[in-house]
C-alpha cells in the first residue's frame, strides 16, 4: 500500500523495520539516495535483501529538471524539447520520444530499479510545477508522444506511469507549495486533459498517478482523495484496470485531508492502490495508518515490477544505445539545453 522514502545512500537501522512492515510495498528514491551507480546498485540489493525480492523500487527520472540520478546516467533533455520537434517533424519527434524512454528505462533497469514515474502527460499550459516537463499544449500531440514514450519504456523493460491524472497543466499553482484549484467543467477536462491519459492507457500503461489538484466542478476534494475521479471516471468511464498511485502525501496540497494518517486513509478510501510517503519524517505515521487495511489487488502491483534487464556491460556494448544517446544529445544542444 505504501511506497516510502529513505534518508540517505545506505539503509539506516530504523529503515530495516520500515521495509519489513506490513503494508510497505516499495521505496521511492531521490537524489539524496544517490552518490554513484555502484552505490545505487548496492542500495537496491540491500533494500531487497531486507524487504524481500518483491519490494518495488522507483524514482522520478523524467529528464530535464526532474532527473534524480545524473552522474553515470545519460543526461536526458526535458520532454518539451520533443514537443518542439513535433511542430516541425512529427515522425522524428515520435522516434525521439521512444528513444528517450528506452534510454531512461534501460539504464534504470540495468541498475535494478523497477520503474520511473513517467511519462508526464499533462498539457503544457502554464503550470509552475509542470513547465518543461510536459510534451506540448495540444492534447492530440501530447497523446501521440505519450503513446510513443510508453512504447519506449516497455521496450526497455519498464512499466509506465501516466501523470498527473486528470491533468495538472492548466492550473498555475504548484501543488508542492499550495492548494491548487482548477475551476474548469468536466466536459472541458474530458475534451483536453483526459485525451493523453486515454491514449496512454490504450498503449497499455500500467499505472496512473493522481494529482492533488481540486476540480470543484467535479468534486470538492483533490483528485487523489476523490472516488468520483478514481472509481467513477478513471476506472468506470475510462476503463482503467491498472494501479492508481497517489502523489506525495507531504505536498502542501495534500493537507486538504488533514494529518498524515488522514491523508493515507483518504487516498486508500478513494481507490488508490499505492500511497507515496516520500519523506522519512512521515513514514512511521504512514505505516501505523495502514495497519489492518486490505492490500491492493496483487496483479496491479506485480505489473509494476521490472522485466528482465540488460546489464550495464551489455548496454555499453549496444550500438543502438550509442546512436540513441547521440540523437538525444543533439536534441539537447539544438534546443539550447533549457534544463541546464
Amino acid at each position: 500500500m505504501l511506497m516510502i522514502g529513505l534518508a540517505g545512500t545506505t539503509l539506516a537501522p530504523s529503515e530495516h523495520a520500515w521495509l519489513k512492515a506490513p503494508g510497505v510495498s516499495g521505496v521511492v528514491l531521490f537524489s539524496r539516495n544517490y552518490s554513484s551507480r555502484d552505490q545505487l546498485m548496492a542500495l537496491v540489493d540491500d533494500i531487497r535483501d531486507v524487504g524481500g525480492e518483491d519490494m518495488l523500487i522507483a524514482v522520478d527520472q523524467e529528464g530535464g529538471p526532474v532527473q534524480r540520478f545524473r552522474d553515470s546516467y545519460t543526461r536526458l533533455p526535458p520532454l518539451c524539447t520533443i514537443g518542439a520537434v513535433y511542430d516541425r517533424d512529427p515522425e522524428e519527434a515520435i522516434h525521439l520520444a521512444e528513444e528517450h524512454a528506452w534510454i531512461m528505462s534501460s539504464e534504470l533497469r540495468a541498475s535494478g530499479v523497477d520503474f520511473s514515474f513517467a511519462p508526464v502527460v499533462d498539457l503544457a499550459r502554464g503550470n509552475a510545477a509542470i513547465g518543461q516537463r510536459a510534451f506540448h499544449a495540444d492534447p492530440a500531440i501530447t497523446a501521440e508522444l505519450s503513446q510513443a514514450y510508453v512504447r519506449g519504456m516497455h521496450l526497455g523493460g519498464m512499466a509506465a506511469v501516466l501523470k498527473h491524472f486528470p491533468g495538472h497543466g492548466s492550473v498555475a499553482v504548484d501543488t508542492h507549495k499550495a492548494t491548487a484549484i482548477d475551476p474548469r467543467p468536466l466536459d472541458i477536462i474530458r475534451r483536453d486533459d483526459l485525451v493523453p491519459f486515454a491514449e496512454g492507457m490504450a498503449a497499455h500503461a500500467e499505472a496512473v498517478m493522481v494529482a492533488h489538484v481540486i476540480y470543484p466542478e467535479v468534486d470538492p476534494q483533490p483528485a487523489g482523495f476523490s472516488s468520483r475521479w478514481i472509481k467513477d471516471i478513471l476506472r468506470g468511464e475510462l476503463g482503467f484496470g491498472g494501479a492508481v498511485i497517489s502523489d506525495d502525501i507531504s505536498m502542501a496540497a495534500a493537507g486538504a485531508a488533514g494529518g498524515v494518517a488522514a491523508r493515507v486513509h483518504a487516498h486508500l478510501d478513494a481507490g488508490c492502490d499505492l500511497v507515496l510517503a516520500c519523506f522519512p519524517d512521515v513514514v512511521d505515521e504512514a505505516i501505523a495508518a495502514v495497519q489492518g487495511r486490505a492490500a491492493a489487488a496483487p496483479e496491479r502491483i506485480a505489473a509494476l515490477r521490472g522485466a528482465v534487464a540488460s546489464t550495464w556491460d551489455s548496454l555499453n556494448d549496444n550500438p543502438q544505445r550509442e546512436r540513441f544517446i547521440a540523437r538525444i544529445a543533439a536534441l539537447h544542444a539544438a534546443e539550447g539545453n533549457p534544463s541546464a
